[in-house]
C-alpha cells in the first residue's frame, strides 16, 4: 500500500487571505541543465536558510524555456504552490532568436501571474555572449547559483509581503 506523501506543516498566507501549503515550484528547462540547476541548488539553499522548509521546494523540468509559462500555469491553477521560479538559460546561437524566446517566456509568466494570483520570479537569464568553455561554464555555474539565491530573497520577501496585505 502506498503511502500518502506528508502535507507541509509550514502554509504561507496570501493576499486575500487564504493560505497555501509551503510548497514553491522550482520549473527549469534543460538546455544547458548543468548550469541551471545551479540555480536550484541556490534558491534551496537560500529558502532553506531564510526558515522555509527544503523539502517544500519541488522541481520540474522542460525541454526548453518556451514550454515553462505552460507548465508554471498547470502548477499555479492547481492550488498547492504559494509561489513559482521559473529558470532558463537562453543562449544567443546568433539569429537572434533568444530575444524573442526570453520575452515571450517572461511575459507569459506574468501573464500567469496575474490571473493565478501566484507569485512567479524570473531566472530566465540571456547572457550577451556564451561560449561553451571552461571559463564561461564557470561564470555560469557561479552566477545562476547566485540568481537562484536572489530569487529565494525575492520569494520570501513577497510571500512576507501578500501576507502584510492579507492581514
Amino acid at each position: 500500500m502506498t503511502q500518502p506523501t506528508p502535507k507541509p506543516t509550514h502554509e504561507f498566507p496570501t493576499a486575500n487571505g487564504a493560505f497555501r501549503a509551503a510548497r514553491i515550484g522550482f520549473v527549469h528547462s534543460l538546455w544547458h541543465a548543468e548550469i541551471v540547476r545551479e540555480a536550484h541548488a541556490g534558491f534551496v539553499d537560500e529558502i532553506e536558510r531564510l526558515g522555509a522548509p527544503g523539502p517544500a521546494v519541488e522541481r520540474f523540468e522542460t525541454p526548453g524555456a518556451f514550454e515553462i509559462p505552460l507548465h508554471c500555469q498547470a502548477l499555479a491553477r492547481t492550488g498547492r504552490y504559494a509561489a513559482l521560479v521559473a529558470c532558463a538559460l537562453v543562449v544567443d546561437g546568433g539569429i537572434y532568436r533568444h530575444d524573442f524566446v526570453a520575452s515571450t517566456v517572461v511575459g507569459a509568466l506574468m501573464q500567469v501571474q496575474l490571473a493565478t494570483e501566484t507569485p512567479i520570479f524570473s531566472v530566465v537569464l540571456t547572457p550577451h555572449h556564451f561560449h561553451d568553455h571552461e571559463v564561461h561554464q564557470r561564470f555560469f555555474h557561479e552566477h545562476f547559483r547566485l540568481k537562484g539565491a536572489e530569487a529565494a530573497r525575492a520569494c520570501a520577501g513577497t510571500l512576507e509581503s501578500l501576507a502584510r496585505l492579507a492581514a
